[in-house]
């Protein structure tokens, strides 16, 4: 549901001035240059700008303040638009109808309030988001928290733009990292599956934290004697071939890990429509039916001498290279791309300096990029098959679904996932070779729209500052001469998402109980865990997707500056505004719109304190805006850098307009209004961040 915000604006005027181009100056629309619509760097120079005459100047053969002249004459009164002006310079500047452009917008939210309907924008095709995608086979770690937390923001953003949104969690049951925790338990420790479930029901022991320490260990074992790496191979295809004691434990290990991290996930308020279980495109032969396809297309070819020789391999088109499929040790985010397997396909590839990406292995069996080939397919509905599904958790009442290989009982209720018009895969940028291969299968099959409508969201990876590596316990010497300290899951040195909330969530109850004495310890312990929430979320979404974070407790956790804290701390701050005037006033942010038919409007529109109310009204306006800016870039730091701003705006009206001390009621209720819609732009801002805001702080 949209609430009318500058984007209609932006509408009328885009519209408008494109029927006034055809019809002033005879150009039709498709011969038009776009219509950029600028924000004035000062409110005497409008609300909005449009530099539309710069563009024609050369093809009128006038000057760009002859033809903003002309245009502002033509156009005459638009809705919302109390005046338009021709610059000296050439812009068209257009100032809004203040008044109404406030109530409407208060009045938007008392009618959602009441329950009645409002204005609303609903984008039919739907998009399928995958984000989080660790290995089943330890506890979640930092490096996860930014690929779902990226991930559930974009996901959230498609929905507040209208847009039907599938959220898919790809669950690598197959990879070597799960068959790396079952040589372990077989191997090193000797148990069965009877003896793994035993552990995993035993309520002393973490589970993912077992299986994390579990998995350093057998990584230290392989290194002892490379002759054990045949083991690893052997669990391999035992979990591939399914229907043995290695594979049932292999499942095991995997549901139990992945309900692990579903709760871990829940702590950050990240959700699910559908976990996309690897084995299951296995066993439906998936990729089978993929692989035909591309042979027959001659997309993927056999390999016949080299070191790749017996390798089904796809040619890398020019502007991609192999030396970018580099192995990568899984601490970072998408996790089942990672792995010594795909190190040694990455070398054999570099070793024979060829322009060709291994699909299939020579003693066949599919690669990483064979089952994403397989599975990007299916997203779009071009397999002509689909999954089973059943109900891996009712979380109140709305089913979690999973993938399955046989019909189940739940099946026939399952909604009607994949076949979607736009994919986003949220994967680490040291992927982008693999996502380009997928691109280009589509395309080698004829569906270039697909190709095109394939979005990799790539992201760098989580390191810790020093001085929370220090805090941590980690040595200075593990990131000696770098500004930040690197973690790795596979050497069991880092810092799991579990731990890390559990240790903002203590520091944060303390800083709450030493504002707020008063406060019974739960209500302490459940307004720092939402704080703990934001501190995390806002921290990892805040820098451009492309700048490796140095993750500082510290600085995350701070109630000053650019941090989650700050914000909501902003929010809390409107909400007593409007306790105090509830209290004396029977004045509410849901019903200010009602006190305000009869006021003047001269609060509003006069004077350099009715600017910047106004400045303030018309900032928070532009979430929608910069939702349609992050969304495009797909940089959810665009909507941060927003909120921030609007956050440090408000407290800056705050304390030069008060509301509660000013006596004149209009003043007044009009600042209350410029709060009113501030604080429900704010809010709404990191709900898209998956903020909350707790009662106080």
């Amino acid at each position: 549901m949209t609430i009318r915000m500058i984007l209609p604006v932006h509408t009328i005027v885009r519209s408008q001035l494109q029927h006034t181009l055809s019809q002033t100056f005879g150009l039709p629309e498709s011969d038009q240059p776009p219509i950029v619509i600028e924000m004035p760097p000062r409110r005497a120079l409008g609300d909005l700008a449009v530099p539309v005459a710069f563009e024609l100047a050369r093809r009128l053969r006038k000057a760009p303040r002859a033809i903003a002249q002309e245009l502002a004459a033509a156009l005459g009164s638009l809705d919302g638009i109390a005046r338009i002006e021709a610059a000296p310079n050439g812009y068209l500047n257009f100032y809004l109808d203040r008044r109404a452009f406030v109530m409407a917008r208060l009045g938007d939210a008392y009618r959602q309030a009441q329950g009645e309907p409002v204005e609303q924008t609903t984008v039919a095709d739907k998009a399928i988001v995958e984000h989080t995608a660790i290995n089943p086979n330890k506890a979640a770690h930092i490096g996860h928290l930014r690929n779902s937390a990226l991930g559930d923001s974009m996901a959230r953003l498609l929905r507040f733009q209208g847009r039907p949104v599938e959220v898919q969690n790809y669950i690598d049951d197959t990879g070597v990292q799960v068959a790396d925790v079952v040589v372990g338990f077989s191997q090193l420790e000797g148990r069965d599956l009877t003896g793994v479930r035993a552990l995993s029901d035993d309520p002393g022991v973490r589970f993912d934290y077992y299986c994390w320490d579990l998995y350093a260990k057998v990584t230290e074992w392989y290194e002892g004697d490379a002759e054990r790496l045949k083991v690893r191979a052997a669990a391999m295809h035992d979990i591939e071939a399914g229907g043995n004691a290695m594979a049932e434990m292999g499942a095991f290990i995997a549901d139990r890990i992945v309900r692990c991290h579903l709760r871990t996930m829940a702590r950050m308020n990240v959700d699910y429509d559908l976990l996309t279980w690897e084995g299951d495109i296995l066993r439906l032969q998936f990729w089978t039916k993929a692989f035909e396809e591309l042979k027959a297309l001659g997309a993927v070819f056999l390999q016949t001498e080299g070191r790749l020789a017996g390798c089904w391999v796809m040619k890398i088109e020019d502007g991609q290279t192999a030396e970018s499929d580099a192995p990568s040790d899984d601490e970072f985010g998408h996790d089942r791309e990672a792995g010594a397997e795909r190190g040694k396909e990455a070398q054999a590839e570099r070793g024979n300096d060829s322009r060709e990406k291994v699909i299939v292995r020579s003693n066949g069996t599919v690669t990483y990029v064979g089952k994403d080939i397989a599975n990007q397919f299916w997203k779009f509905g071009l397999l002509g098959r689909d999954f089973h599904y059943r109900v891996f958790d009712d979380r109140g009442g709305r089913p979690l679904w999973a993938t399955s290989s046989t019909p189940t009982g739940d099946g026939g209720n399952a909604p009607p996932f994949g076949r979607a018009s736009a994919v986003y895969n949220v994967i680490d940028s040291r992927q982008a070779y693999l996502q380009e291969l997928l691109k280009q299968a589509l395309g080698a099959m004829g569906f270039a729209q697909q190709a095109e409508a394939s979005t990799h969201f790539a992201y760098e990876m989580v390191a810790l500052s020093h001085a929370t590596a220090r805090e941590l316990g980690y040595a200075d010497e593990e990131g000696l001469g770098k500004p930040f300290v690197e973690v790795s899951g596979r050497k069991g040195r880092g810092v799991k998402a579990d731990d890390l909330l559990d240790r903002l969530i203590t520091t944060a109850t303390g800083e709450v109980m030493a504002r707020q004495p008063d406060l019974p310890p739960a209500d302490a312990r459940a307004i720092a865990e939402s704080i703990a929430v934001a501190a995390v979320r806002y921290f990892l979404v805040k820098f451009s997707r492309g700048k490796v974070i140095a993750f500082d407790i510290k600085e995350a956790l701070s109630f000053e500056g650019d941090t989650g804290p700050y914000l909501q701390y902003a929010v809390v701050r409107a909400n007593n505004i409007f306790g105090k005037l509830r209290e004396r006033d029977g004045v509410t942010a849901e019903s200010i719109a009602d006190h305000l038919d009869a006021l003047s409007p001269a609060a509003l529109v006069e004077g350099e304190e009715a600017d910047e109310l106004w400045g303030l009204v018309l900032e928070a306006s532009r979430l929608d805006e910069i939702v349609d800016s992050a969304v495009r870039a797909l940089e959810i730091s665009h909507l941060a850098k927003f909120t921030f701003t609007l956050a440090q705006s408000f407290n800056t009206f705050y304390h030069r307009q008060p509301i509660m001390r000013e006596e004149r009621e209009d003043v007044r209720l009009w600042r209350a209004a410029a709060v009113a819609y501030c604080k429900r732009q704010l809010t709404r801002s990191l709900e898209l961040m998956g903020c909350s805001v707790p009662t106080r702080m």
